[in-house]
């Protein structure tokens, strides 16, 4: 029988690890299927608070692991795979493992939608990105790609503009998804080139950096190479929520919804990080309501004499 049962292990639920081991409830975190979130993914961290020089994303997510074990907390590999929430204790199972909680703190973060192409995994932190908040300061003075067509893609096209020298908007369709006033905003900027209707088909990479990209035009299939340094893939996230629908109160993109705070409609169930925030998915956000989703469990096991 656990007191608090955190699923994800990025941001959010080792904050929410650190501040419930600190209340000496002895939570237990079930890792998921990319244990460390996309933290793991990122190779320097420039604007986390408390790092004048940055920090390695995979070295911030180890800081935060052993602070949690420090004061208790344990971890255990797994993905989740079922959930009862019709009665407490909720009942989790992961794998072949099943465990029993009085109160559940879901961060089981968001995965960001890649274009599928060979190698574009790993070339995340070395010229692909899924985030221009996080990275576009590194993009200073050089060429640079945005590919997808809706808001988020058109406003990372203008955040970038600011760094890059130049900034290729590639979109499979002529139209955009994008509200009309988001795109004449990058029609407006000089420093935006539209590049449609055309597709990426290739990352060039030839030394382990991105150098270039080969676009495929979609009506007749002639293809071109473009000179550039870094490829930022806008074309949303999923939260990773499948196994709480028809549980737990989502959007219709799948972000689930707190009622108040990290409260969800199940009272004993909070919520933190990117599996619930749609709009900010920073690490410091993310670290922000993993704490208040363990203040939150701390609370509500004291109301109810747990």
């Amino acid at each position: 029988m656990q007191n608090v049962l955190i699923l994800g292990s990025g941001c959010a639920g080792l904050t929410a690890a650190i501040y419930a081991a600190r209340a000496n409830l002895n939570p237990l975190v079930v890792e998921g299927h990319e244990p460390g979130g996309q933290l793991s993914l990122t190779t320097h961290v420039e604007n986390y608070p408390g790092f004048p020089e940055g920090i390695l994303g995979p070295e911030l997510i180890e800081n935060m692991r052993k602070q949690a074990k420090r004061f208790g907390a344990e971890f255990k590999a797994g993905i989740v795979t079922e959930v009862d929430l019709t009665q407490r204790p909720f009942r989790v199972i992961a794998g072949k493992d099943a465990y029993e909680t009085r109160s559940l703190i879901v961060a089981a973060g968001a995965s960001a939608r890649l274009l599928g192409l060979k190698g574009e995994k790993e070339l995340i932190g070395h010229g692909v990105s899924t985030c221009a908040t996080c990275d576009g300061y590194f993009f200073r003075g050089k060429e640079i790609a945005v590919v997808g067509g809706g808001d988020t893609a058109m406003e990372e096209a203008n955040f970038l503009s600011r760094y890059a020298s130049r900034v290729y908007l590639i979109h499979r369709r002529p139209e955009f998804r994008a509200s009309k006033i988001m795109v004449d905003r990058v029609k407006a900027n000089e420093k935006v080139e539209f590049v449609t209707p055309f597709v990426v088909d290739e990352i060039l990479a030839p030394e382990g950096l991105v150098s270039g990209i080969r676009v495929r035009e979609t009506h007749n299939g002639s293809t071109r190479d473009i000179g550039l340094h870094g490829v930022f893939v806008a074309i949303g996230h999923n939260p990773n929520s499948i196994i709480f629908r028809g549980k737990l109160e989502m959007d219709e993109n799948g972000y689930l919804i707190p009622r108040s705070g990290s409260l969800t409609s199940v009272p004993g169930v909070f919520i933190a990080g990117d599996v619930q925030d749609h709009r900010y998915r920073q690490a410091v956000t993310a670290a922000g309501s993993g704490c208040m989703a363990a203040m939150d469990a701390e609370k509500f096991l004291e109301e109810h004499k747990d």
